[in-house]
């Protein structure tokens, strides 16, 4: 299993966004700059979060993005789902009815009526996954980082470089 790299960018990316007044606004180009990362492809992952009511567009001049929630509201899955989609990870095909040992006419219940083992722990393993990363919050990111890990002039100096780019 592999989330793209669009996750890693919206996390990285929103979290500058959660000391953001209410009246104020990010630019793309200046989370893109900040991160070097594409802005281009940063605006795709951004038009996801856009729709699925994680972010909300500004507009105007001094417009760009800001958070539609709360940063403890947003979960590390609601971003995940925002831009990886819904579909479970594990698509099962039911090979199994198609074992040459077996009558396709005329299936035994054990390949019809019974759920596929292999699904049937694919689908919990992607629910303790989505569980744990439903715990995880952008406001818990925020902590960890800013007052955790960052050092104090690192953290500063970031904020100050937003500060002076925020619309």
């Amino acid at each position: 299993m592999k989330f793209s790299v669009g996750v890693e960018y919206a996390l990285h990316c929103l979290l500058y966004m959660v000391n953001l007044e209410d009246s104020k606004s990010v630019r793309i180009r200046d989370l893109a700059t900040f991160q070097g990362i594409s802005e281009t492809y940063l605006s795709k992952v951004y038009a996801k979060l856009t729709k699925s009511g994680i972010i909300k567009s500004v507009p105007g001049v001094k417009g760009g993005y800001a958070l539609a929630k709360t940063p403890e509201k947003i979960t590390f899955w609601d971003i995940v789902e925002a831009i990886e989609g819904n579909e479970h990870f594990f698509q099962c095909a039911e090979i199994r009815q198609n074992n040459i040992l077996l009558d396709k006419d005329n299936l035994p219940d054990t390949h019809t009526k019974c759920p596929c083992l292999i699904k049937v722990v694919m689908l919990e393993a992607e629910n303790e996954m989505k569980k744990y990363l439903e715990t995880k919050t952008l406001a818990w990111l925020y902590d960890e980082v800013y007052n955790h890990t960052l050092p104090k002039s690192m953290k500063n100096a970031t904020l100050e470089w937003f500060s002076n780019t925020i619309n």
